[in-house]
């Protein structure tokens, strides 16, 4: 059954579990990288233009609270993400392609439900939450305006995820690089016209900056079903398919993400908890502090999409009884994040003072931005395995572990850490800097630890 869905896309489905082990990391990992690294390209650039408005040093401390908000809105995204993950790319390597497409129908109408229903609590409650993370006075309303317009089109950017997870999941890479790439290229575009109101376009200040993403979540989503529709990829969609949906596969489905779930809520509550206090430190620490979380996220984001294209290929690999291959996959992609998370580490603590003269003009700024990434790229390494590890049970879906460690990493080490230094010792914002690279390094190695004893290999679903 599976392999007349292959036939009917006019192609024979890509197979990755055969050849040189490191070359499959690349081409699945490379594609998925560059297009996961765009996105947060794209935020750089929403920086720049945003740090460019009368409000400046505000309106990116309004953006960046509301930033972390919504990371705690996007941890529903991991309701339905890891698990689409896990069981999209199981069936595909192991040739059940009609129950590969269904998958991946189910994981779009359940997104698109669950990020409706958050969208509009999320409208509902959008100012007292921005307060209660940190901001005051004119980055309440700057926030409010920003955080509106993005939960208005969280069902969206929802599904817009799970058209990227279906098209790594297939063996289509490539396809979803192109979409991200896109994406970002026309965010970009559209930032200065809506931010500045440029040729015509009305001039919305930093509520702009949300209707460029939002308009391009949009356009995105709708790129990706047709090519999925159309049998671009490696498995065609059919409005109806031979396996039906239902709900015991979508419980199923969400069942293997709510481990996932509680780790990502783990982390995103923890930097609820952490906001308010560098909050304390002033408007200028909350920008520098924005800039500086969103430089690091190129080189995290690096390992994040090489990683995300690596959990389809652990999938792919155990769905085909391939349990050695899949294990010189996960130890081959550890000493890759090491490597590459090592050499992003040297260039951003070189090169910090560059990089924050890029966004401000006020030394204290700057002074705060260098210090700042000089400590945080100590911890990169460290970053990199603990991500690498993450993607490499998702492929699995097996996420409890991940969800033990996130909780020991931000409420046992991190977040009782910062307190202590900060409110106890009444140290400055660096000690927060400091608290957060250590945590990284001790979850890493309780990460190395759980993993060499091998029990993920044996996990069905």
């Amino acid at each position: 059954m599976g392999l007349m869905n292959s036939k009917t896309t006019g192609k024979t489905p890509v197979d990755y579990t055969e050849g040189s082990i490191i070359k499959s990391i690349l081409m699945m990992g490379l594609p998925s990288m560059i297009g996961f690294l765009s996105g947060h390209i794209y935020y750089l650039a929403d920086m720049w233009w945003l740090a460019r408005l009368p409000e400046k040093e505000t309106a990116v401390a309004a953006v960046t609270i509301f930033s972390n908000i919504m990371w705690f809105f996007y941890s529903f995204n991991s309701l339905v993400g890891p698990g689409s993950v896990a069981i999209i790319s199981r069936r595909y390597g192991e040739k059940q392609f009609d129950q590969a497409e269904t998958a991946i129908k189910e994981s779009i109408v359940l997104k698109l439900v669950i990020g409706t229903v958050f969208g509009i609590v999320g409208m509902i409650f959008v100012p007292e939450m921005v307060y209660l993370a940190g901001a005051r006075g004119e980055a309440v309303t700057l926030g409010t305006q920003y955080g509106r317009i993005v939960f208005a089109g969280l069902g969206i950017s929802y599904c817009t995820y799970t058209i990227y997870t279906a098209m790594r999941g297939i063996a289509n890479p490539n396809l979803a690089m192109g979409i991200m790439l896109g994406s970002t290229v026309l965010n970009m575009l559209l930032d200065p016209l809506f931010i500045f109101g440029w040729l015509g376009f009305p001039c919305l200040g930093v509520a702009g900056a949300a209707v460029a993403s939002v308009t391009s979540y949009v356009l995105a989503l709708s790129a990706g079903l047709i090519l999925l529709y159309s049998g671009v990829t490696n498995i065609r969609l059919h409005f109806r398919g031979k396996v039906p949906m239902s709900i015991g596969t979508m419980c199923k489905i969400v069942k293997i993400g709510i481990p996932s779930w509680i780790s990502s809520m783990s982390f995103s509550g923890s930097r609820l908890i952490v906001m308010p206090m560098i909050a304390s430190f002033g408007n200028s620490v909350v920008a520098a502090y924005g800039v500086g979380t969103q430089i690091s996220a190129i080189g995290i984001s690096v390992l994040v999409g090489i990683g995300l294209g690596l959990a389809a290929l652990i999938g792919h690999n155990l769905g085909g009884q391939k349990k050695e291959r899949a294990k010189k996959t996960g130890d081959q992609a550890l000493w890759l994040s090491v490597a590459l998370m090592t050499t992003c580490g040297l260039l951003v603590y070189f090169g910090a003072e560059f990089i924050m003269k890029l966004y401000f003009s006020s030394p204290e700024t700057i002074a705060y931005g260098v210090t700042l990434l000089r400590i945080l790229a100590l911890g990169f390494p460290f970053m990199g395995m603990h991500i690498m590890f993450e993607q490499i049970y998702t492929g699995v879906g097996l996420n409890t572990p991940a969800m033990i460690v996130s909780i020991g990493h931000s409420w046992i080490l991190e977040i009782p850490s910062i307190l202590i230094l900060t409110q106890v010792l009444h140290l400055s914002q660096n000690a927060v800097w400091w608290a957060i690279s250590a945590a990284a390094a001790v979850s890493a190695f309780a990460f190395l630890w759980y993993y060499r004893r091998g029990q993920w290999l044996h996990v069905k679903i």
